[in-house]
């Protein structure tokens, strides 16, 4: 099984782009997109219907084009759910849920802290609350992956300039200390269980500065597999070269058979 996320920025305008024909492509068993910043019926029919494969949007209440998540499956899932259960985050569209006979997939947009106080205490809560619900999910003996913009990178490996962001949302101890919190609870960081030392491997860089061109960037989208999955894993890759968002698209495999 191969799964796909990306950050598209904007699901039209990387349609426009073409690049959601290199999804098609690639032609993943799952594909999971956050900050879609679309409802539905403003997406052309290939893109929220695409052939072969099953699509769930949940799309912002709050205000239009922003934030969005989509996720596109072979298999149908047994069942799908849109956010966490709490209003105050399932209302910016941040969340899809998909549950399969032995499998869970989340795919999730994680909220940035930038903006002052109070959204970096909403993007810490949303974190907690998200945990949450992996426990709970947890509980009933399905692997999990879950995948998405997390919008903090982990250690300083993960950034090309860690020293100058430490004051800097993305990067606060506060954030970081809740990805060491996803890892003791025994969720594995896909890209560093294969690639626990590489440097300069990145998944988003600031298009005002061409820092793409630079690759002065963070590695601030993941996977996580719960830990029964980790011997299922087969690959963790990250696609630089793949244009399109100020994000680059990320993957793994599994050694999970997929019905399509």
């Amino acid at each position: 099984m191969r799964i796909i996320s990306w950050n598209v920025n904007g699901l039209r305008a990387n349609y426009k782009k073409g690049a959601f024909g290199w999804l098609l492509r690639e032609s993943p068993d799952i594909f999971c997109l956050q900050e879609v910043k679309a409802d539905i019926e403003q997406l052309p029919n290939e893109v929220h219907s695409p052939a072969g494969y099953h699509a769930f949007f949940a799309s912002s209440k709050t205000k239009k084009g922003y934030s969005g998540v989509a996720l596109y499956t072979k298999q149908k899932p047994d069942k799908v759910e849109h956010g966490l259960g709490i209003s105050r985050f399932d209302d910016e569209g941040r969340v899809l849920i998909a549950q399969f006979k032995d499998l869970v997939v989340l795919n999730v947009y994680f909220p940035n802290g930038g903006g002052g106080p109070e959204r970096l205490a909403y993007k810490l809560d949303f974190y907690d609350a998200f945990l949450d619900t992996v426990g709970d999910l947890r509980k009933h003996g399905k692997g999990i992956v879950f995948c998405g913009d997390v919008n903090t990178a982990h250690e300083a490996i993960d950034l090309a300039r860690p020293k100058e962001n430490e004051k800097n949302t993305g990067f606060l101890p506060e954030e970081r200390a809740w990805l060491d919190e996803v890892e003791s609870s025994g969720f594995v960081d896909t890209f560093r269980h294969f690639h626990p030392h590489k440097k300069d491997a990145y998944t988003y860089w600031d298009m005002k500065t061409r820092a793409r061109d630079r690759n002065v960037g963070w590695r601030i989208d993941y996977f996580f597999v719960s830990p029964d999955l980790t011997r299922a894993l087969k690959k963790s890759d990250i696609h630089m070269d793949v244009l399109g968002s100020d994000h680059c698209p990320i993957s793994i495999e599994l050694n999970i058979k997929s019905k399509t």
